[in-house]
């Protein structure tokens, strides 16, 4: 039995070194940390990047569930391999951008690249745990392992990224991160792929649509964990995309903004890396974890020094990532592979429709009042997902409840 474990752990390990590298190379954006500041030298205001975000959230969601029904009936690698060229080319048009309309566009095809990654990139993790050790249980130690180098390269591009803006300008970070992009490409096309998702009967399009839209909305399991999951992912976004704007308040030196940007990275690492040690299932934990959210989150209403602000949203994003990678295992145990991407797509559809009329009021909020005031609805936010992350812990269903008809077998032999 040892032996066999070892194998497995051994093969799909060798089978995910490819994905390895294509996430991490996919996720070293040089200009990401100077965003906010390049998006300020050619014209952008709180109230216009609040446009710029509601402009590639309105994107996203229409993409979202035919990207993961695309991936479930064609090729998840093939999606893959079409996010990194939406990426690539977003980057491209960004650092071409000199006025605001242009950049939006450049965020539109963002959009984009975040509806054909997001669903897709877990559900190839689970599957291909799935299909080699023939269980899910060792999904968030694999998953944790791509949000760290997400993470990782986030944080090392960060770094070179704010160093290369104060040498070159932010806007050539936008091209030098070019060539990562097309190799990212390489690294995916030769990525195995999972076959799970093909096994059994192909159904016709509408009623594989229909199955993922009833999945989605119709079930007490699925349901709780598909709404926090959304919420759960909004605000990490909110903190993503609105975080740099506490720095701008302050008027904070260029170089503080690569480190205070690596911080804020490097939680989706360290999140995936410690999620499987934390049990949110357990009602004790979940009420301290809770706790502590909400308390950062509201030190950012409470407090303007970056010596509090920014620690507070490092520390709101970390319990954000380890809340992401417990909700998205709930989620991926519940639904069969059939269907796996289609729904995790859908999940994150419903983030992105409740992001766009946020990211609008959160940059009026901004711009009106201040950073000190729209904070508090970050602080509303992470208090219903906490609710929502108790009482799932107070009513984790037994593996029983999470069993879904489907025509495809889950389990195959390793």
């Amino acid at each position: 039995m040892r032996n066999q474990q070892t194998r497995a752990a051994a093969a799909l390990k060798s089978r995910l070194r490819p994905l390895y590298s294509a996430v991490f190379l996919q996720s070293f954006l040089l200009w990401l940390p100077v965003e906010k500041l390049f998006m300020n030298q050619i014209g952008f205001t709180p109230v216009s990047v609040g446009v710029m975000a509601a402009a590639y959230a309105a994107v996203t969601p229409l993409l979202e569930v035919p990207s993961g029904v695309l991936a479930d009936r064609w090729s998840r690698r093939g999606v893959l391999i079409l996010s990194a060229g939406a990426l690539l080319l977003a980057s491209l048009v960004g650092g071409l951008s000199r006025s605001v309309p242009t950049y939006i566009v450049s965020a539109m095809i963002l959009g984009v690249y975040f509806a054909l990654y997001s669903g897709v990139s877990e559900s190839v993790v689970y599957d291909l745990v799935l299909e080699v050790t023939g269980t899910g249980e060792a999904y968030p130690r694999y998953v944790g392992r791509v949000r760290l180098l997400e993470g990782a390269a986030l944080v090392i591009s960060s770094l070179v990224g704010g160093w290369l803006a104060g040498l070159l300008g932010s806007r050539m970070t936008y091209f030098i991160a070019l060539p990562f992009a097309v190799l990212a490409m390489v690294a995916y096309a030769r990525f195995r792929e999972p076959r799970l998702f093909r096994a059994g009967v192909r159904e016709p399009l509408r009623a594989h649509l229909a199955l993922t839209f009833r999945t989605i909305t119709g079930r007490d399991v699925v349901l709780p964990i598909v709404i926090l999951g959304a919420l759960t992912a909004m605000l990490a976004q909110v903190i993503y995309e609105f975080g740099p704007l506490w720095l701008v308040a302050v008027a904070a030196p260029a170089v503080v903004f690569g480190p205070y940007w690596a911080g804020l990275m490097s939680t989706l690492g360290l999140g995936g890396l410690i999620a499987g040690r934390v049990r949110l299932d357990r009602p004790v934990v979940a009420v301290g974890f809770v706790s502590l959210l909400i308390l950062a989150s509201a030190l950012l209403s409470l407090q303007t020094s970056l010596a509090v602000v920014i620690p507070a949203q490092i520390v709101v994003a970390l319990l954000l990532a380890v809340a992401g990678v417990h909700v998205s295992a709930l989620l991926h145990d519940a639904i069969p592979s059939a269907i796996r991407a289609g729904v995790a797509s859908g999940m994150s559809t419903i983030s992105w429709i409740a992001f766009l009329p946020f990211a609008l009021g959160f940059g009026w909020l901004t711009g009106a009042f201040g950073t000190d005031a729209s904070g508090w609805l970050i602080t509303g936010i992470a208090v219903i997902v906490g609710s929502l992350l108790i009482r799932l812990s107070l009513r984790r269903p037994r593996n029983s409840d999470l069993s879904l008809p489907t025509h495809s077998p889950e389990r195959q032999p390793a």
